[in-house]
């Protein structure tokens, strides 16, 4: 098998091709990297030396009440406000349904006033159900993770520490159901702080928002605890307190974004091969990079080895991993370093021997050892998506019947007869305004339907354009203007060839999960989980330094690795 990536005769490798990276089965086996955002969000507020401090808990012995965290950087500070709940059991639920929660927050711009607590006091708790202002740029809500809640609870309150390898298989006390941003529900528009340096990458907003809930879920199991038992009980010590980050539990709602903000897509997908054909492109490599391959290789598979599903598909997926990080530390164990172009040597290798899985958990591995190549990258990954928006009405005909040839051959295969092809249709749902997937010869709905059938509307779009006799876009969209929105992603991929999942998102084979499996990796997120081929639980921040140590010499960027054994 020859590998998908190529060296050009100046010595660069070149980018793999759309088709190979954009399908489903590769997009849906993404790996977190340096260039995600959480660690993107942690090397600039510790490079820029943010401080964070508790500047409100009030709290009863019942768990009820409000706290306030505040992050002050470089020019501006943020208030994450946290109003904690005692939630009967019967109400927990991760669904969006759900109407009450554990606890709700939102991100304040700003250090909030007496005023602000108390106007949010009466929206934050009621979700969706309230309205925040520009002034808030998240809303969020999670519940405990309850074993494992209570269980550390029980511990500190019987002045013990936890035991690490429980912490370890849950990785959370309390899960979030829902960060809203971006102007939901009230909140500010991301295009009034984009120009924020502290912002500029994508989701930095939502992300910090997490980071602090991750602080407020130990803080409040250490209350609860000396609520307990005040003369016994012990805080949770700092390296236990690493151990543990945030859950969160991610449906539908997550999965139309990549075919919303298509040339989004692109500029993280490009990141991200950029960075790989960068590094493959090496012609030598160092003692210290091989050292910290394998360092990372070794607490990968520690990682691999605490990932639990119940789904059979990711149980196969993990079970694949596994073997493929032992098969990869064994042919690196005989493997010659110092021949020409080592990475490509090793990249060829995996991509004849392993997974999807194991392939691109290598490629995430493999930018480990070259933070000079690949961290500056991350500033590629945003854009303005109005630049790319207005359609060239002047484009021939011709020219986009070439770029459908050219990016779209996976549109070919479609049957607008085909039950299997048209199985299902994307909709939003009357009572949360979420999107939802209906079975279109089973369900009513499919009068609702959003435009997010790129493959069949491609391919009509191919049949209507063969039929035509017009010469310019403009022309045929005056005649058929129910083509201007496809017409519009066509032409958007001739500068942007990694725009597109090349897979059909309504056919009865597509697995949603492996959209927000996608998405949840730039994220940053690990130890996927799917419920369903329609909701996955994930893990964030496990393991990373914890708010007091940022900006101070006990923050390191290999963080999202689980530690070594400790040998004595």
């Amino acid at each position: 098998m020859k590998s998908t990536c190529s060296l050009s005769a100046a010595g660069e490798v070149a980018l793999r091709a759309p088709e190979k990276v954009m399908s489903l089965d590769r997009l849906g086996v993404l790996h977190q990297s340096r260039l995600s955002f959480m660690r993107v969000l942690l090397r600039r507020l510790h490079r820029q030396q943010w401080r964070f401090e508790r500047t409100r808990w009030e709290v009863d012995q019942h768990g009820v009440g409000v706290a306030v965290y505040t992050a002050t950087g470089p020019q501006r500070s943020y208030s994450l406000i946290a109003f904690a709940n005692d939630l009967d059991p019967s109400k927990r639920s991760d669904r969006v349904i759900a109407e009450e929660w554990d606890a709700t927050f939102t991100l304040f711009d700003g250090v909030p006033e007496q005023s602000d607590l108390d106007r949010l006091a009466g929206n934050v708790p009621k979700q969706e159900a309230g309205r925040i202002s520009g002034s808030e740029l998240s809303l969020s809500r999670a519940n405990r993770s309850v074993r494992l809640f209570d269980y550390v609870r029980r511990c500190l309150a019987d002045g013990r520490q936890p035991e690490s390898h429980e912490l370890d298989q849950v990785g959370y006390l309390m899960r979030t159901t829902a960060v809203y941003g971006s102007g939901k529900f009230g909140a500010c528009d991301r295009r009034f702080i984009a120009e924020r340096a502290e912002f500029a990458e994508p989701f930095q907003t939502e992300l910090l928002s997490v980071l602090m809930i991750r602080a407020f879920s130990t803080d409040i199991v250490e209350h609860l605890a000396a609520v307990d038992n005040p003369e016994q009980a012990v805080p949770l010590c700092i390296n236990l307190k690493r151990r543990l980050g945030i859950g969160n539990s991610t449906g539908l709602g997550m999965a139309p974004f990549l075919v919303n903000h298509p040339t989004l897509l692109n500029q993280w997908i490009v990141a991200r091969e950029t960075a790989l054909a960068r590094v493959l492109a090496q012609s030598h490599v160092t003692s210290t990079e091989i050292d910290c391959f394998t360092d990372r290789l070794q607490r990968q598979a520690i990682l691999v080895s605490q990932w639990q599903t119940s789904h059979e598909l990711q149980h196969t997926r993990i079970k694949a991993l596994s073997h493929d990080l032992d098969h990869l530390g064994k042919f690196l164990s005989s493997m010659d370093w110092s021949g020409h172009l080592p990475w490509q040597t090793l990249f060829t290798w995996a991509e004849q021997n392993l997974s999807f899985e194991g392939q691109e958990c290598v490629v995430s591995l493999m930018f480990e050892p070259y933070p000079r190549l690949v961290d500056e990258l991350s500033a590629t990954m945003s854009n303005d998506e109005s630049l790319h928006f207005a359609i060239d009405g002047r484009m021939p005909i011709t020219e986009l019947q070439q770029l459908l040839a050219q990016n779209y051959r996976f549109t070919e295969s479609f049957d607008p007869q085909s039950h299997r092809d048209n199985a299902r249709f994307w909709y939003a749902s009357e009572e949360k305004l979420e999107p939802r997937l209906g079975e279109r010869f089973e369900e009513e709905g499919a009068d609702l339907e959003h435009p997010l059938a790129t493959a069949r509307d491609v391919a009509a779009l191919r049949t209507a354009l063969a039929a035509s006799e017009c010469t310019q876009t403009a022309e045929f969209l005056l005649e058929q203007p129910q083509y201007r929105h496809t017409v519009r992603r066509v032409q958007q991929s001739k500068l942007h060839p990694y725009s597109e999942v090349t897979d059909n998102l309504i056919s009865s084979a597509m697995l949603p999960i492996d959209l927000l499996r996608c998405k949840l990796s730039f994220f940053g997120a690990v130890k996927f989980d799917p419920r369903s081929d329609r909701w996955v639980r994930i893990t964030m921040y496990q393991h990373a330094p914890v708010l007091e140590e940022i900006g101070t010499s006990g923050f390191a960027d290999d963080w999202i690795y689980p530690p070594l054994p400790e040998t004595h």
